[in-house]
This record gives structure tokens, sequence and C-alpha cells, in this order.
């Protein structure tokens, strides 16, 4: 872990979901070097038989639109289709692949052999926390993370600076989502590590994998302390109010300007917390004077 000082810095950006631009203190806390890996993710669920979300068939009471014979363990899986395509429909390079999960992240014929230091994907937000805890660790707020990734840099685009680079974190080259060129020297998720740290010593802040924080999904809210904030007490996002949504950050192997600049440090998604995906994963805080449970 690095120690990160804490202090006050801008959160957010003039983008739409994360504006407005706000000043916010955090106390000084420990964060993971990297996104937790598939090999210390083993140990756990050896330790605790842990059970992940991808493991389990979803329930008639989630999804009551859907066929008994569909509701089968798995989870959502990255498809590149074959020629440029409309961005608006995520489904078209999205599926949901029944017996995908942290072991096959593809799907049944996918594995891990080999990968023990590539991040841990297809983790539900419950499964991050149940491993923090289990760990005597938890999951970062949306502002540690965020100042974290700045790595000091508080008035920077992206965590190494202001100038756009693909050689500085694990993206997607080329055209999404039908032709990658992997001048990065990868197609999917990369070993932790693979590029520079930030100026705390972090890597993949950028890219990679979204990672869970602990804050419930709104848009920003001024009127909340901006003195170690743990975000909203409920979720609401206006373009799914009813669906319970948590706060991703740091981009994935997929953001591509042209879709998706996720990678900058401001940069905030809102992911339903049941619904692991390939490009999700996590890394744990200690200390720190935020909001220190593992469900709220």
């Amino acid at each position: 872990m690095r120690w990160i000082p804490g202090g006050e810095f801008r959160m957010g950006s003039e983008n739409a979901t994360e504006s407005p631009v706000h000043a916010v203190t955090v106390s000084a806390f420990w964060i993971d070097t990297h996104e937790l890996t598939n090999a210390e993710f083993a140990k756990f669920v050896q330790a605790t038989s842990h059970v992940t979300v991808a493991e389990k068939a979803p329930t008639r009471e989630e999804f009551p639109d859907v066929p008994a014979d569909k509701l089968v363990p798995g989870a959502l899986v990255f498809t590149g289709t074959t020629a440029p395509v409309p961005l608006n429909d995520y489904t078209q390079w999205w599926a949901y692949r029944a017996g995908a999960n942290w072991r096959h992240p593809q799907g049944p014929e996918s594995n891990i052999d080999g990968k023990e230091r590539y991040p841990v994907v297809q983790i539900a937000y419950s499964d991050a926390a149940a491993y923090c805890a289990w760990a005597g660790k938890r999951l970062p707020t949306e502002a540690e993370w965020e100042f974290a990734a700045r790595g000091g840099l508080d008035h920077a685009t992206y965590v190494w600076g202001n100038q756009h680079s693909d050689k500085m974190a694990n993206l997607w080259e080329g055209e999404f989502p039908h032709h990658n060129t992997g001048a990065d020297g990868f197609q999917r998720t990369a070993p932790v590590g693979s590029f520079p740290p930030n100026g705390y010593g972090l890597v993949d802040m950028a890219g990679n994998v979204w990672e869970w924080t602990a804050d419930w999904y709104a848009p920003f809210d001024l009127s909340l302390p901006s003195v170690n904030p743990v975000g909203p007490k409920k979720s609401y996002d206006p373009m799914e109010p009813n669906t319970q949504k948590r706060v991703i950050k740091g981009g994935s192997f997929l953001c591509n300007d042209t879709y998706c600049s996720g990678y900058r440090p401001s940069a905030r998604m809102a992911a339903e917390v049941n619904t692991p995906m390939e490009h999700t994963g996590f890394r744990c805080v200690i200390g720190g004077e935020a909001w220190t449970g593992v469900a709220r």
C-alpha cells in the first residue's frame, strides 16, 4: 500500500456528469498500490469460500421479465464489432455470457491460468466490499479515490499531466468498438504495474479496469460536507432512477476518446451494484476519517 498525505483538492470537472468543480478535503490514508489481482482474490476465496455474484443464478425478483431458462449464473462480456457502428447502443458490444465469472472472465472457455498478476474482474460491489472487509480494509470513497489518482497534480486533466498519451495507461487505441490496434501491447487487461506510476507511486489509476468506490452514485450535491465526504445516502441516476448504483472510477482498457474518456481522474460512472463486468475491479484503503463500513 501507499501512504496518501491527504489535503484539499478540486474535485470534478466541467463535464456534465462531473460538475460542478468543488473544493474537497480528505484526511490521510493508505491505498493499495495496484488493483486487486486474481492471485489475491483467489486467496480470499480459498479462505472464506466466498461465492461471487456472477457465480449465483439471478432471481425472478431481480429480473421478472426474463425466461426461467435464462436465469443462469454469468456476467457481462465485451465482444468487439466487426465494423463501425453507432455508439448509442452498448448492447452491440456487451452481452450476458452464461458461465462468465472471475475465474472465467470471457465465459466458460476462458480462464486465468498464468494471469495471477492481472486485475480480478467480473466483481460486483458486494464482492469487492467483502474482500476489503476480510482484509481489514475498506473501499475508498469517491473523493479519496480521486485525490489519490491525481497524485498531487490537482489541476491536471490526466493522472500524469495535461497532455494525452497512449503510453501511460492501458486504453483502447484505434476505432472503438471494432478495431483496437493494441499499440500499448494489450487487447484486454494488462498485468498490474505495466504502465508508469503516478506521483504517489500508484499504478493503473487510469485505464486497465474501472474500480468500485464506496459511494452511491448521484449528481454532486454541494450541500453535503466537503471534508471527508462519503457521498449521498442513496443512489440516484437520472437515466435509471430506480436502479441501485455505486460510483466507479478510473476507466478501463475499453476507454477511447471517441466513446469514453473515463480514464481522467475526474471521470465517474454509475454502475449497478449487482452487475459484474469484464472491465471492472477494485482496490482497497485503510485509515482516513471517512465512513468505514462495508454496506449502508
